[in-house]
């Protein structure tokens, strides 16, 4: 008699794939009396290490909660580096999660939107914040970050149009961590000139990204970007595994 077993093949970690994470459906409320949707990941059964509080890039041109990046570390993260993740959509921006009141505040206003995610960080007792900003969402972390109680700061993509030389250099010196990830060929600022603009930060951790274009797109710069992440929060859960076999989660 032949005795069957079951076999769980390895799947490739890659575009969307949903990695088991435990979701919930959240809402933000700012100080101006405003409701900010989003989304919490966090891992199953394990305490997270470390929290993602993530900051969309410019919603006028297109930037959301689900902007992939963003969406890519709700995805993986949780389970590959015991990372909670937490996602919203600032003033005025839309996505399948819903809208968030209020109207676009040119990086303004959003100042009580960074503060009711630290809030909501706050209140649930998140672990080790760390806010991860791309394009626009990395002005909203420099302007605002050194407001709260953060590990650090994390830059994909920073143009440096909305922050000021007086917000930058605060940075210096300070215990929280600040780390650039730049790509070679972005669409505002190179490696080259954001050196120059950083330079008021000696503190910063720089990454030049070889190959790599302001909106990140490919799985090789996906995966480089969300190492570049877990080496500053969690090194401890590099490398990032390229196969997953225990199991995906259910998109119902």
């Amino acid at each position: 008699m032949i005795e069957e077993t079951s076999v769980t093949l390895p799947v490739g970690i890659r575009g969307g794939i949903e990695l088991p994470a435990s979701i919930e459906h959240i809402e933000l409320k700012t100080s101006d009396g405003l409701t900010l949707v989003g989304e919490l990941a966090t891992p199953i059964g394990r305490t997270p290490v470390a929290t993602l509080v993530t900051l969309h890039p410019l919603p006028t041109a297109g930037g959301f909660m689900d902007s992939h990046i963003l969406r890519k570390a709700a995805n993986r993260l949780p389970a590959m580096a015991d990372l909670a993740v937490l996602r919203f959509n600032t003033r005025g921006t839309s996505s399948p999660r819903g809208t968030s009141g209020g109207d676009f505040g040119e990086g303004i206003t959003e100042r009580a939107d960074v503060a009711a995610a630290m809030a909501f960080v706050a209140e649930r007792q998140l672990p080790n914040p760390w806010l991860v900003g791309w394009s626009f969402g990395t002005e909203l972390a420099l302007k605002y970050g050194l407001e709260h109680p953060i590990r650090g700061a994390i830059l994909l993509s920073p143009p440096l149009h909305r922050t000021t030389k007086a917000e930058l250099a605060a940075w210096a010196g300070n215990e929280r961590q600040l780390v650039a990830v730049i790509p070679e060929f972005d669409d505002y600022l190179r490696p080259d000139a954001a050196r120059l603009r950083f330079a008021s930060v000696p503190s910063l951790r720089f990454v030049a990204v070889e190959g790599g274009k302001h909106l990140w797109v490919g799985e090789n710069l996906t995966r480089r970007v969300l190492s570049e992440i877990v080496a500053t929060v969690n090194p401890a859960a590099l490398p990032l595994p390229i196969e997953w076999t225990d199991g995906l989660r259910d998109p119902s």
